[in-house]
């Protein structure tokens, strides 16, 4: 027989299964949620995006606009958990964002949004110098 400790834990592991949250993508419907069936993993980690750029120095008022309105958007995507644009005090001209999603899904759903290509619009169009984004898992956040 199952002791009960065992029954608890299953139970809370099948209710946990049967939240799991999925984005919808491709569905006309951005932003929409709906009811998936669990996956392999039990949960999904955080995921975070620090992206390093150095803006070319006569874009920057273009940027520093563009860049708001993106943060701005992006902190009102459901699975994003932050959305941080960091200037270097040695280098005016170079600028770090750090971007935090509840998984993947969410980061999927961000590139998918009107506001994410204004940035992939000014990068193309030469308003960065450099630009690299290293992918992260979340292991501690406070």
């Amino acid at each position: 027989m199952i002791s009960s400790r065992l029954t608890f834990l299953l139970a809370a592991l099948l209710l946990q299964c049967s939240q799991v949250a999925a984005f919808v993508s491709g569905s006309g419907r951005q932003g929409a949620f709906r009811q998936a069936a669990a996956s392999t993993k039990l949960y999904d980690k955080p995921f975070a995006v620090i992206v390093q750029a150095t803006i070319e120095p006569d874009r920057m008022a273009e940027f520093l606009e563009m860049i708001q309105t993106n943060a701005e958007a992006t902190r009102k995507e459901p699975g994003c958990l932050r959305f941080d644009v960091l200037r270097s005090q040695e280098s005016p001209n170079e600028f770090f964002f750090y971007e935090l999603y509840k998984n993947e899904q969410a980061i999927d759903y961000h590139k998918e949004q009107p506001h994410y290509n204004l940035w992939a619009e000014f990068k193309s169009s030469g308003g960065t110098i450099a630009s690299t984004s290293y992918k992260t898992d979340a292991e501690f956040l406070t």
